[in-house]
């Protein structure tokens, strides 16, 4: 949930961050899907860098975690990939909103905004 609601506070203010940008794409004949794809596709580049920095450090640090862990072992191939695929998937939802606004920015608008 905490991963979830951060990934949509960073999309929204990149978003937002990003109003000009989008509006002289979309001025200059971007359609709303290309704008979308690239808000999504940025979002998930970043998402798919923490995962795997996030697996490694998991790894790396699930030895000295041992005595905590129950019933599963120190480095468990099925709950790191269980994790990540959620965390994707949750971040992937929380990008939609954002990305989804974007398309949404006229680019008249857009580029009075500054």
């Amino acid at each position: 949930m905490l991963a979830g609601v951060g990934v949509y506070g960073v999309m929204a203010y990149a978003v937002s961050q990003r109003t000009q940008e989008i509006g002289v794409r979309m001025a200059l004949g971007a359609t709303a899907a290309s704008v979308f794809r690239m808000m999504l596709g940025d979002a998930m580049r970043l998402v798919a860098a923490g995962v795997i920095v996030g697996v490694v450090a998991a790894a790396w640090l699930s030895r000295f975690l041992t005595s905590l862990l129950f019933q599963t072992e120190r480095f468990d191939p099925w709950t790191f990939a269980a994790t990540a695929a959620i965390l994707t998937l949750v971040a992937a939802i929380a990008s939609y909103v954002p990305a989804r606004r974007g398309t949404r920015i006229a680019p008249v608008e857009a580029l009075r905004a500054e």
